[in-house]
């Protein structure tokens, strides 16, 4: 038999048999059941279940003596609240598909009519996050996310500890100029970029990477608090405030107040993040020469990078126009940053498997958090559940007072849109305020400063969500992770309402 005929028939060239191998695997192996994933499953649906069969919850009423009745469509918002955030923070599913049962769950028990839960899957806000998401795409794939992290490395020296202070500072004064949901996307390619400069290119989780884009969420909150560029949130703010007061809070006016907050917070999450996530290396030793190296291979700056830089420039004029223009306030931000996602495809800085690329993960857990943040408020929940909560401290200090709201507002802005978690609380607050003898602006400025800074969920912020998709850190670690680092911003604002707003102007008390 020739050597052709037997490797045919099974055999090896030259004769004999196949070498046997060391294993023989005669059917896959079965995967062991993941009890702690199943608990927690259950956890959730039991919640969900205890609020189905609870008889109807008591009343609120607010100082004036109006009272809040929850209905039963509310009250099932409010187990199914409980339900997506033990689903969320254990992560028992892709965040994205938790996301997408929320809206299952509205229409299978009918909190809302028809498929309102499913349409703000679509809302301009989750648009928003997808503009967002592509400007840091393009950033990435034009090379300019390289030539930004090369540079800032020149700046910054080899210290892991500078390089980190450094990133934190360029993300906080980033936001004071744009919206702090486009510098997380125009900051993350280039944050992986100085990551993998850590790991000298290889994929793997560390305490420098964990530290780079937690520290990158939180900071980026700190900063967006201190003009009303930052996020949609102050101006929202200011026009309840002015609605139910009849004063106005000004551009400057605001910044004059939360820089001290802002600024504390960004050095004092560095340290935190120093202690926690200590870097395993002091130094990346070589790191000058390297870049050096790298910038060189760079070349000249390509059309690409120029466009990308010019439509970004552009959007962040059109966002602070916003604030300055009445003919430009009515125009929806996620048409303005959408704008530049038509114009990256026009000319091919992107295509589509750019597109194909993009995260369904981190698009669809916005839709679920707009999702469950519109339940709860349309259902009344949210209103019940924030007259319950401050009524419960109107007899109490002042300072508690004042600081029960932001800690409401904290909780809420973790769930829902950080713009509803004040709408519901700002109205009954003031009311209360008024008979404690406390400035209605100190309550605006502290619930603003807690509504900037959601430390314990991804759903809270989109730069949450966006630091996730690196992949360094899981949802626990950030939930964990996130309760000492409110302790620090609670402690942050009692030092500002007790000391620096009163020596910055602020009316604190009133007769």
């Amino acid at each position: 038999m020739s050597d052709a005929v037997r490797t045919q028939a099974g055999g090896a060239p030259g004769g004999g048999l196949p070498p046997m191998p060391e294993t023989i695997e005669l059917a896959p192996k079965k995967k062991a059941i993941d009890f702690k994933r199943v608990i927690f499953i259950l956890l959730g649906i039991g919640l969900f279940v205890l609020f189905y069969y609870l008889p109807q919850l008591p009343d609120a009423a607010d100082p004036q003596g109006k009272v809040f009745t929850i209905s039963r469509e509310g009250q099932l918002a409010l187990g199914l609240f409980l339900m997506a955030g033990c689903w969320w923070v254990f992560e028992v599913l892709p965040i994205g598909v938790t996301s997408v049962m929320i809206g299952v769950m509205q229409a299978l028990f009918h909190l809302r009519k028809g498929g309102e839960g499913f349409r703000d899957f679509l809302d301009p806000s989750v648009w928003f996050i997808f503009g967002s998401l592509v400007l840091g795409m393009a950033f990435t794939r034009s090379g300019l996310t390289k030539r930004m992290a090369y540079k800032m490395l020149t700046m910054v020296g080899e210290r892991t500890s500078i390089i980190l202070l450094g990133s934190y500072l360029t993300v906080a004064a980033m936001t004071l100029l744009m919206a702090h949901t486009a510098v997380a996307a125009a900051m993350m390619p280039l944050l992986l970029a100085i990551h993998a400069l850590y790991t000298d290119g290889e994929e793997k989780v560390t305490r420098f990477g964990k530290a780079l884009f937690i520290g990158m969420a939180y900071v980026a909150g700190a900063g967006s608090i201190i003009t009303f560029l930052g996020a949609a949130r102050g101006v929202a703010a200011a026009g309840m405030y002015q609605t139910f007061t009849g004063k106005d809070i000004g551009f400057f006016e605001l910044t004059w107040y939360m820089w001290p907050v802002g600024v504390a917070m960004v050095f004092l999450l560095w340290l935190f993040m120093m202690v926690i996530f200590k870097p395993e290396k002091e130094r990346i030793e070589g790191l000058g020469e390297r870049v050096a190296v790298l910038t060189r291979e760079l070349g000249p700056m390509a059309w690409q990078e120029k466009f990308v830089l010019i439509c970004t420039a552009v959007m962040v004029l059109m966002f602070a126009a916003k604030s300055f223009v009445p003919a430009l306030a009515d125009l929806d931000r996620a048409a303005i940053i959408l704008v530049p996602t038509l114009l990256f495809f026009l000319t091919k800085v992107l295509d589509i498997k750019d597109l194909e690329d993009l995260p369904l993960n981190i698009i669809f857990l916005f839709g679920g958090a707009m999702s469950i943040g519109f339940c709860l408020w349309k259902t009344g929940a949210a209103e019940w559940l924030a007259v319950h909560w401050l009524t419960m401290f109107q007899n109490a200090h002042w300072l508690v007072f004042l600081l029960s709201i932001a800690f409401f507002v904290l909780i809420m802005t973790n769930f829902i849109m950080n713009v509803a978690a004040i709408a519901i609380s700002l109205p009954v607050a003031l009311v209360i305020a008024k008979y404690m003898g406390v400035s209605a602006e100190v309550v605006l400025f502290a619930a603003l400063v807690t509504a900037g800074m959601p430390f314990n969920l991804l759903i809270g912020a989109a730069p949450n969500a966006m630091a996730y998709e690196s992949k360094q850190f899981t949802t626990g670690e950030f939930f964990l992770w996130g309760w000492p680092a409110n302790v620090i911003l609670m402690v942050v604002l009692t030092i500002a309402i007790l000391v620096v707003w009163p020596l910055f102007g602020m009316p604190i008390l009133v007769k």
